[in-house]
């Protein structure tokens, strides 16, 4: 049994422990510099090159510059993520986002790839089973009299004794 003074002493560790994980999340929580990082890999640079903004390495790239300042210019205005996300929508149309928003038909690139893996693994299954009992069934042939002869004279002249 722990000593009171020892769970007194665990008690402290804990609260310091769970204080020091706060203040570490916290940090980068507000900081100008964390959310354009995050926003501009939200992003697409719309010249062209079909690299998120902030990886844009064409060289000599006309549009990446310009976006990356209004997205700082944005920020420093103080607009919500959501709000620097949709005047960029509004200006260069859906297609600058990196990954399609989850509402109405956007929807769909979510769900299709899944759907489409599902159909295609019931189809695979459903084609195993199909030639596994057409296999069945053409072994279990009924035999007649004059396919019992060959297969009996089969089994003489190569001395096979057991199954095929």
């Amino acid at each position: 049994m722990p000593t009171p003074l020892r769970l007194t002493y665990l008690k402290r560790a804990l609260q310091a422990g769970t204080l020091a994980v706060a203040v570490c999340f916290s940090l980068g929580a507000s900081d100008a510099g964390a959310r354009y990082d995050h926003l501009n890999h939200q992003l697409m640079c719309s010249c062209g090159c079909g690299q998120v903004l902030g990886e844009c390495n064409h060289v000599g790239c006309p549009d990446s510059p310009v976006q990356l300042a209004e997205l700082r210019t944005a920020i420093n205005a103080g607009l919500t993520d959501q709000q620097v996300l949709d005047s960029f929508v509004a200006k260069y149309g859906a297609t600058v986002l990196a990954a399609p928003t989850t509402h109405g038909f956007d929807l769909v690139a979510w769900i299709a790839p899944f759907a489409v893996f599902a159909a295609a693994l019931l189809g695979t299954i459903l084609l195993v089973r199909h030639w596994s009992v057409g296999k069945k069934e053409t072994s279990q042939v009924a035999s007649t009299p004059e396919m019992d002869a060959i297969h009996e004279r089969i089994r003489r002249e190569t001395g096979n004794e057991g199954g095929y």
